[in-house]
């Protein structure tokens, strides 16, 4: 039974960081890939970033280059979404979600529905 459990979240100011992790069970890291989305309210689900595992390749949104790196242990079958210099707008659920393949091309990352499994989500909140 595969699962995806993120944990991490918070309430930062801005300008502060968080760190990201999505546990995963049921399936090997090494043959996903798995990128991280977000959900604010009132606007659609968005990707943040992702790693495609085989060609080591990581992908990420215009909105957090610069700011967010994805990593994965693939020992310890997690993966990271850490957030630096935060902003209000980054306000949102986090998700993380697995691709049945170690490789995503760039053009299909952003496809919700190229996600087989998805994780509950953990809020994020950037306020002073």
């Amino acid at each position: 039974q595969v699962q995806l459990v993120e944990s991490g979240g918070g309430l930062v100011q801005p300008g502060g960081s968080l760190r990201l992790s999505c546990a995963g069970s049921g399936f090997g890291l090494d043959y996903v890939s798995v990128s991280w989305f977000r959900s604010a309210p009132g606007k659609e689900r968005e990707g943040v970033a992702c790693s495609s595992n085989s060609d080591s390749m990581t992908y990420y949104a215009d909105f957090v280059k610069g700011r967010f790196t994805i990593s994965r242990d693939n020992m310890e079958n997690t993966v990271y979404l850490q957030m630096n210099n935060l902003k209000p707008e980054d306000t949102a659920v986090y998700y993380c979600a697995i691709r049945n393949s170690p490789r995503i091309p760039e053009g299909l990352w952003l496809q919700t529905r190229e996600y087989s499994y998805w994780g509950q989500g953990t809020q994020v909140t950037i306020s002073s």
